[in-house]
Protein backbone atom coordinates (compact mmCIF):
# COMPACT_ATOMS: atom_id res chain seq x y z
CA UNK A 1 0.00 0.00 0.00
CA UNK A 2 1.37 3.43 -0.98
CA UNK A 3 1.75 6.23 1.53
CA UNK A 4 -0.82 8.27 -0.42
CA UNK A 5 -3.37 5.47 -0.26
CA UNK A 6 -2.76 5.07 3.47
CA UNK A 7 -3.26 8.79 4.04
CA UNK A 8 -6.50 8.72 2.04
CA UNK A 9 -7.79 5.80 4.07
CA UNK A 10 -6.97 7.65 7.30
CA UNK A 11 -8.78 10.76 6.02
CA UNK A 12 -11.82 8.73 4.96
CA UNK A 13 -11.80 7.07 8.38
CA UNK A 14 -11.70 10.40 10.16
CA UNK A 15 -14.58 11.67 8.00
CA UNK A 16 -16.62 8.56 8.79
CA UNK A 17 -15.99 8.97 12.51
CA UNK A 18 -16.89 12.65 12.26
CA UNK A 19 -20.17 11.78 10.54
CA UNK A 20 -21.05 9.24 13.22
CA UNK A 21 -20.27 11.73 15.97
CA UNK A 22 -22.39 14.31 14.20
CA UNK A 23 -25.29 11.90 13.89
CA UNK A 24 -24.98 11.01 17.58
CA UNK A 25 -24.89 14.64 18.64
CA UNK A 26 -27.85 15.42 16.45
CA UNK A 27 -29.84 12.58 17.99
CA UNK A 28 -28.98 13.89 21.46
CA UNK A 29 -30.04 17.45 20.66
CA UNK A 30 -33.27 16.21 19.05
CA UNK A 31 -34.34 14.38 22.20
CA UNK A 32 -37.21 16.20 23.88
CA UNK A 33 -36.62 14.59 27.26
CA UNK A 34 -33.60 13.34 29.19
CA UNK A 35 -33.84 10.74 31.94
CA UNK A 36 -30.78 10.50 34.16
CA UNK A 37 -30.70 7.27 36.19
CA UNK A 38 -28.14 6.79 38.94
CA UNK A 39 -27.12 3.83 41.09
CA UNK A 40 -24.46 3.45 43.76
CA UNK A 41 -23.48 -0.04 42.61
CA UNK A 42 -21.07 -0.85 39.79
CA UNK A 43 -21.75 -1.57 36.14
CA UNK A 44 -21.54 -5.29 36.96
CA UNK A 45 -24.55 -5.07 39.27
CA UNK A 46 -28.00 -6.38 38.36
CA UNK A 47 -29.42 -2.87 38.84
CA UNK A 48 -27.17 -1.55 36.07
CA UNK A 49 -27.94 -4.49 33.79
CA UNK A 50 -31.61 -3.73 34.33
CA UNK A 51 -31.03 -0.07 33.48
CA UNK A 52 -29.43 -1.07 30.17
CA UNK A 53 -32.66 -2.88 29.26
CA UNK A 54 -34.64 0.17 30.41
CA UNK A 55 -32.52 2.50 28.28
CA UNK A 56 -32.84 0.32 25.18
CA UNK A 57 -36.63 0.04 25.48
CA UNK A 58 -37.36 3.68 26.32
CA UNK A 59 -35.13 5.18 23.64
CA UNK A 60 -36.40 2.79 20.98
CA UNK A 61 -40.11 3.06 21.76
CA UNK A 62 -40.02 6.83 22.17
CA UNK A 63 -38.50 7.07 18.68
CA UNK A 64 -35.62 9.12 20.03
CA UNK A 65 -37.80 11.57 21.96
CA UNK A 66 -36.20 10.35 25.21
CA UNK A 67 -32.51 10.01 25.91
CA UNK A 68 -31.53 7.89 28.94
CA UNK A 69 -28.21 8.62 30.66
CA UNK A 70 -26.81 6.09 33.13
CA UNK A 71 -24.54 6.82 36.10
CA UNK A 72 -23.03 3.97 38.17
CA UNK A 73 -20.73 3.68 41.19
CA UNK A 74 -22.01 6.85 42.83
CA UNK A 75 -20.86 9.04 39.92
CA UNK A 76 -23.92 11.28 40.10
CA UNK A 77 -24.60 11.31 43.84
CA UNK A 78 -22.72 9.69 46.71
CA UNK A 79 -25.39 8.81 49.28
CA UNK A 80 -29.08 7.97 49.52
CA UNK A 81 -30.01 11.37 51.06
CA UNK A 82 -28.07 13.20 48.35
CA UNK A 83 -29.62 11.14 45.56
CA UNK A 84 -33.14 11.51 46.94
CA UNK A 85 -32.57 15.27 47.25
CA UNK A 86 -31.54 15.33 43.58
CA UNK A 87 -34.80 13.57 42.66
CA UNK A 88 -36.85 15.98 44.71
CA UNK A 89 -35.28 18.99 43.01
CA UNK A 90 -35.59 17.46 39.54
CA UNK A 91 -31.84 17.35 38.91
CA UNK A 92 -31.96 13.53 38.74
CA UNK A 93 -34.82 11.46 37.34
CA UNK A 94 -34.36 7.86 38.61
CA UNK A 95 -32.70 6.25 41.61
CA UNK A 96 -33.19 2.99 43.59
CA UNK A 97 -33.05 2.49 47.34
CA UNK A 98 -33.38 -0.68 49.41
CA UNK A 99 -36.19 -0.99 51.95
CA UNK A 100 -33.71 -0.16 54.68
CA UNK A 101 -32.34 2.82 52.79
CA UNK A 102 -35.87 4.02 52.07
CA UNK A 103 -36.48 3.94 55.81
CA UNK A 104 -34.20 6.97 56.10
CA UNK A 105 -36.82 9.19 54.43
CA UNK A 106 -39.98 7.04 54.62
CA UNK A 107 -39.73 4.83 57.71
CA UNK A 108 -42.79 2.56 57.11
CA UNK A 109 -41.06 1.14 54.02
CA UNK A 110 -39.05 -1.00 56.44
CA UNK A 111 -42.10 -3.28 56.59
CA UNK A 112 -40.64 -4.94 53.47
CA UNK A 113 -37.58 -5.92 55.53
CA UNK A 114 -39.49 -7.71 58.28
CA UNK A 115 -37.73 -11.07 58.63
CA UNK A 116 -38.97 -14.46 57.49
CA UNK A 117 -42.10 -13.06 55.82
CA UNK A 118 -41.40 -14.24 52.27
CA UNK A 119 -40.69 -17.86 51.42
CA UNK A 120 -40.07 -17.73 47.65
CA UNK A 121 -39.19 -15.34 44.85
CA UNK A 122 -42.61 -15.79 43.26
CA UNK A 123 -44.40 -14.98 46.50
CA UNK A 124 -42.24 -11.89 47.17
CA UNK A 125 -42.70 -10.60 43.62
CA UNK A 126 -46.45 -11.14 43.84
CA UNK A 127 -46.66 -9.11 47.07
CA UNK A 128 -44.42 -6.33 45.78
CA UNK A 129 -46.55 -5.94 42.65
CA UNK A 130 -49.73 -5.60 44.71
CA UNK A 131 -51.64 -3.17 46.95
CA UNK A 132 -48.67 -2.44 49.19
CA UNK A 133 -46.82 -0.87 46.24
CA UNK A 134 -49.81 1.34 45.42
CA UNK A 135 -50.24 2.44 49.03
CA UNK A 136 -46.56 3.23 49.39
CA UNK A 137 -46.56 5.32 46.19
CA UNK A 138 -49.70 7.22 47.21
CA UNK A 139 -48.50 7.81 50.78
CA UNK A 140 -45.07 9.11 49.74
CA UNK A 141 -46.69 11.48 47.22
CA UNK A 142 -49.30 12.49 49.79
CA UNK A 143 -46.55 13.33 52.25
CA UNK A 144 -45.16 15.82 49.74
CA UNK A 145 -41.81 14.08 49.30
CA UNK A 146 -41.83 14.93 45.58
CA UNK A 147 -40.77 11.44 44.46
CA UNK A 148 -42.82 8.73 42.74
CA UNK A 149 -42.41 5.00 43.34
CA UNK A 150 -42.50 3.41 39.88
CA UNK A 151 -41.74 -0.16 40.90
CA UNK A 152 -39.82 -2.67 42.97
CA UNK A 153 -37.22 -5.14 41.72
CA UNK A 154 -34.83 -7.69 43.19
CA UNK A 155 -31.30 -6.49 43.87
CA UNK A 156 -29.35 -9.60 44.77
CA UNK A 157 -31.47 -12.53 45.90
CA UNK A 158 -31.89 -13.12 49.64
CA UNK A 159 -30.12 -11.84 52.73
CA UNK A 160 -28.46 -14.54 54.81
CA UNK A 161 -26.19 -14.50 57.84
CA UNK A 162 -22.52 -14.99 56.99
CA UNK A 163 -19.68 -15.21 59.52
CA UNK A 164 -15.89 -15.31 59.65
CA UNK A 165 -15.06 -17.74 62.48
CA UNK A 166 -18.15 -19.55 63.68
CA UNK A 167 -20.73 -21.53 61.73
CA UNK A 168 -24.34 -20.53 62.42
CA UNK A 169 -26.87 -23.38 62.59
CA UNK A 170 -29.34 -21.96 65.12
CA UNK A 171 -30.30 -18.59 66.66
CA UNK A 172 -28.24 -19.50 69.73
CA UNK A 173 -25.10 -19.57 67.56
CA UNK A 174 -25.54 -15.86 66.85
CA UNK A 175 -25.48 -14.83 70.50
CA UNK A 176 -22.59 -12.44 71.16
CA UNK A 177 -21.48 -12.31 67.51
CA UNK A 178 -20.63 -8.84 66.14
CA UNK A 179 -22.78 -8.63 63.01
CA UNK A 180 -22.53 -5.78 60.55
CA UNK A 181 -25.78 -4.08 59.57
CA UNK A 182 -26.74 -1.02 57.57
CA UNK A 183 -27.88 2.02 59.57
CA UNK A 184 -31.51 0.91 59.04
CA UNK A 185 -33.28 0.50 62.39
CA UNK A 186 -35.04 -2.69 61.38
CA UNK A 187 -31.82 -4.50 60.45
CA UNK A 188 -30.21 -3.54 63.74
CA UNK A 189 -33.29 -4.62 65.68
CA UNK A 190 -33.34 -8.07 64.07
CA UNK A 191 -29.71 -8.70 64.99
CA UNK A 192 -30.35 -7.57 68.56
CA UNK A 193 -33.42 -9.77 68.95
CA UNK A 194 -31.39 -12.77 67.83
CA UNK A 195 -28.86 -12.04 70.59
CA UNK A 196 -26.02 -10.71 68.42
CA UNK A 197 -24.33 -7.32 68.61
CA UNK A 198 -25.53 -5.06 65.81
CA UNK A 199 -22.68 -3.00 64.35
CA UNK A 200 -23.68 -0.43 61.70
CA UNK A 201 -20.86 -0.06 59.17
CA UNK A 202 -20.92 1.43 55.69
CA UNK A 203 -20.62 -0.90 52.73
CA UNK A 204 -17.32 0.72 51.71
CA UNK A 205 -15.78 -0.12 55.10
CA UNK A 206 -17.13 -3.66 55.45
CA UNK A 207 -14.20 -5.50 53.81
CA UNK A 208 -11.70 -3.90 56.20
CA UNK A 209 -14.01 -4.37 59.18
CA UNK A 210 -14.18 -8.11 58.49
CA UNK A 211 -10.43 -8.33 57.90
CA UNK A 212 -9.59 -6.62 61.19
CA UNK A 213 -12.23 -8.33 63.33
CA UNK A 214 -14.27 -5.17 63.97
CA UNK A 215 -17.20 -7.37 62.96
CA UNK A 216 -17.47 -11.16 62.84
CA UNK A 217 -20.21 -11.41 60.28
CA UNK A 218 -22.71 -9.69 58.05
CA UNK A 219 -26.16 -10.16 56.54
CA UNK A 220 -25.95 -9.92 52.77
CA UNK A 221 -26.91 -11.58 49.54
CA UNK A 222 -24.38 -13.95 48.04
CA UNK A 223 -23.81 -11.84 44.93
CA UNK A 224 -22.90 -8.83 47.02
CA UNK A 225 -20.48 -11.01 48.98
CA UNK A 226 -18.76 -12.28 45.84
CA UNK A 227 -18.86 -8.89 44.11
CA UNK A 228 -17.03 -7.25 47.03
CA UNK A 229 -14.67 -10.25 47.56
CA UNK A 230 -15.98 -10.67 51.08
CA UNK A 231 -15.51 -14.44 50.72
CA UNK A 232 -11.86 -13.73 51.48
CA UNK A 233 -12.97 -13.25 55.10
CA UNK A 234 -16.48 -14.69 55.39
CA UNK A 235 -16.20 -18.48 55.69
CA UNK A 236 -19.69 -19.61 56.74
CA UNK A 237 -23.16 -18.90 55.37
CA UNK A 238 -26.48 -20.18 56.65
CA UNK A 239 -29.26 -19.95 54.07
CA UNK A 240 -31.85 -18.67 56.52
CA UNK A 241 -33.21 -16.24 53.90
CA UNK A 242 -34.39 -13.72 56.46
CA UNK A 243 -35.27 -11.06 53.88
CA UNK A 244 -35.86 -10.63 50.17
CA UNK A 245 -33.51 -8.02 48.73
CA UNK A 246 -36.05 -5.65 47.24
CA UNK A 247 -35.03 -2.30 45.82
CA UNK A 248 -37.54 0.49 45.35
CA UNK A 249 -37.17 2.60 42.21
CA UNK A 250 -38.03 6.29 42.56
CA UNK A 251 -38.73 8.86 39.87
CA UNK A 252 -38.59 12.64 40.29
CA UNK A 253 -42.17 13.85 40.64
CA UNK A 254 -41.44 17.37 39.30
CA UNK A 255 -40.02 15.78 36.14
CA UNK A 256 -42.78 13.15 35.93
CA UNK A 257 -45.39 15.91 35.73
CA UNK A 258 -43.65 17.38 32.67
CA UNK A 259 -43.76 14.10 30.73
CA UNK A 260 -46.65 13.51 28.29
CA UNK A 261 -48.91 10.55 29.11
CA UNK A 262 -47.48 8.44 26.29
CA UNK A 263 -43.91 8.95 27.52
CA UNK A 264 -44.99 8.12 31.09
CA UNK A 265 -46.38 4.81 29.83
CA UNK A 266 -43.17 4.08 27.93
CA UNK A 267 -41.17 4.71 31.11
CA UNK A 268 -43.39 2.35 33.10
CA UNK A 269 -43.14 -0.36 30.46
CA UNK A 270 -39.40 0.25 30.31
CA UNK A 271 -39.22 -0.40 34.03
CA UNK A 272 -40.85 -3.80 33.48
CA UNK A 273 -38.00 -4.61 31.07
CA UNK A 274 -35.55 -3.38 33.67
CA UNK A 275 -37.09 -5.54 36.38
CA UNK A 276 -37.09 -8.64 34.17
CA UNK A 277 -33.45 -8.18 33.16
CA UNK A 278 -32.29 -7.65 36.76
CA UNK A 279 -34.26 -10.66 38.02
CA UNK A 280 -32.90 -12.85 35.24
CA UNK A 281 -29.32 -11.93 36.13
CA UNK A 282 -29.93 -12.64 39.82
CA UNK A 283 -31.52 -16.01 39.01
CA UNK A 284 -28.73 -17.10 36.66
CA UNK A 285 -25.82 -15.86 38.79
CA UNK A 286 -26.95 -16.81 42.30
CA UNK A 287 -26.08 -20.51 42.04
CA UNK A 288 -22.73 -19.71 40.43
CA UNK A 289 -21.92 -17.26 43.22
CA UNK A 290 -22.54 -19.92 45.86
CA UNK A 291 -20.17 -22.20 43.95
CA UNK A 292 -17.51 -19.48 43.97
CA UNK A 293 -17.98 -19.07 47.73
CA UNK A 294 -17.35 -22.79 48.28
CA UNK A 295 -14.38 -22.78 45.91
CA UNK A 296 -12.86 -20.03 48.09
CA UNK A 297 -13.05 -22.38 51.06
CA UNK A 298 -16.42 -21.31 52.39
CA UNK A 299 -19.06 -23.58 53.91
CA UNK A 300 -22.77 -23.23 53.15
CA UNK A 301 -25.32 -24.56 55.61
CA UNK A 302 -28.81 -25.34 54.33
CA UNK A 303 -31.15 -25.42 57.34
CA UNK A 304 -34.15 -27.70 57.56
CA UNK A 305 -37.68 -26.28 57.76
CA UNK A 306 -37.65 -26.82 61.52
CA UNK A 307 -34.34 -24.95 61.83
CA UNK A 308 -35.68 -22.07 59.75
CA UNK A 309 -38.74 -21.96 61.98
CA UNK A 310 -36.46 -21.61 65.00
CA UNK A 311 -35.05 -18.39 63.53
CA UNK A 312 -38.56 -17.13 62.81
CA UNK A 313 -39.66 -17.93 66.36
CA UNK A 314 -36.61 -16.20 67.82
CA UNK A 315 -37.44 -13.00 65.93
CA UNK A 316 -41.21 -13.05 66.49
CA UNK A 317 -41.07 -9.80 68.48
CA UNK A 318 -40.02 -7.94 65.32
CA UNK A 319 -43.73 -7.59 64.48
CA UNK A 320 -44.46 -5.88 67.76
CA UNK A 321 -41.41 -3.66 67.34
CA UNK A 322 -42.75 -2.52 63.98
CA UNK A 323 -46.25 -1.90 65.37
CA UNK A 324 -44.86 0.12 68.27
CA UNK A 325 -42.96 2.35 65.87
CA UNK A 326 -45.17 2.57 62.80
CA UNK A 327 -48.62 1.21 63.68
CA UNK A 328 -50.51 -1.86 62.47
CA UNK A 329 -51.78 -0.75 59.05
CA UNK A 330 -48.62 -1.48 57.05
CA UNK A 331 -48.07 -4.83 58.75
CA UNK A 332 -51.71 -5.84 58.22
CA UNK A 333 -51.44 -4.97 54.53
CA UNK A 334 -48.21 -6.93 54.17
CA UNK A 335 -49.61 -10.04 55.84
CA UNK A 336 -52.92 -9.90 53.93
CA UNK A 337 -50.97 -9.51 50.68
CA UNK A 338 -48.87 -12.56 51.52
CA UNK A 339 -52.04 -14.54 52.25
CA UNK A 340 -53.67 -13.46 49.02
CA UNK A 341 -50.60 -14.31 46.96
CA UNK A 342 -50.31 -17.72 48.61
CA UNK A 343 -53.82 -18.61 47.42
CA UNK A 344 -52.97 -17.74 43.82
CA UNK A 345 -49.52 -19.28 43.56
CA UNK A 346 -49.02 -22.95 42.65
CA UNK A 347 -48.45 -25.05 45.75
Amino acid sequence: MTIKRLILLIIYGLIAVGCLVGIFRASVTQAEFTIKAAIQASTQDEDYVGLLAFKEYVEKHSNGRVQVQLYASGQFCGSVPECIGSLQSGVLEMFPSTAGGTGNFFAPAQVLDLPYVFTSDAQAECVLDGPILTKMRDTVLGNGLNIRLIGVSNTGGWRNFATTQKAIHSPEDLIGQKIRTTPAEIQQELVKQLGANATPISWAELYTALATGVVEGSKNGIQDIIGAKLQEHLKYIILDGHSYMATLWWFSEPVWKTLPADIQQIVLKGFEKQKAAASHLVATQESHSYTLFEQAGGTIYRPSMAEKQAFKDASVNMRQWFINNFGEDWLDLLESSVEQCNTHLPS
